[in-house]
């Protein structure tokens, strides 16, 4: 006699005795059907996330305008060409720069930028060079009347732009070599030659 089994769903041998569900089945064949494809799509967007970043980079870089270096240049009460400190108020004569005394409150007046290659790292309006070019002198030295670069470049009209003696002197062509045009008006009439045509004794008043 033949047995009738019920008909119902097939079974195949590895479906026994396993407590795997059919939709933890279905996920595990669909990784490692598609685990190279996955992988590529992966490399793919980060590699257009990598590139679109660094687009949004450059053209931030470029799109903004270069920042300009920041001014130092200021006038003093003497009405000279100073060094301005960074709190935009202070502004030192040329001579303040440089000096191993920090006379800005941060100290950018001695900052090693500034002061490591006397005078050329300094800005071009805080020095003055001399006729002999190795000798230098800061700028607020020039054209007061001192014979400070030792040949009276830093007095003269055409090399210094210096303007003709004030009121404070007397103009002439003085014996001392520490001045170059003129002698103060305070050395006229002392008893003592400062003139070479003695100008300052018979004619200056003081």
């Amino acid at each position: 006699m033949n047995r009738t089994y019920p008909k119902g769903r097939n079974f195949d041998n590895n479906s026994f005795g396993s407590t795997e569900t059919m939709l933890e089945k279905e996920e595990k064949d669909c990784c490692h059907g598609c685990t190279r494809k996955c992988v590529c799509i992966t490399a793919l967007v980060l590699f257009m996330l990598i590139i679109i970043a660094v687009a949004i980079a450059l053209a931030t870089v470029f799109a903004l305008p270069a920042r300009t270096p920041e001014s130092r240049l200021c006038t003093t009460a003497d009405n000279l060409t100073g060094y301005l400190c960074d709190d935009r108020i202070t502004c030192l004569l040329p001579s303040q720069v440089c000096n191993s005394a920090n006379d800005c409150g941060n100290g950018e007046d001695e900052a090693a930028s500034l002061c490591s290659n006397l005078p050329d790292s300094l800005p071009g309006n805080l020095f003055f060079r001399c006729g002999n070019p190795s000798i230098w002198i800061y700028s607020n030295f020039k054209c007061n009347g001192i014979n400070n670069c030792g040949d009276c470049s830093d007095e003269s009209a055409a090399l210094a732009s210096c303007p003709s003696c004030g009121s404070g002197w007397w103009n002439c062509n003085p014996v001392l070599f520490q001045y170059c045009n003129c002698v103060p008006r305070s050395l006229c009439q002392n008893g003592a030659q400062d003139c070479s045509d003695w100008s300052d004794e018979y004619v200056c008043i003081k």
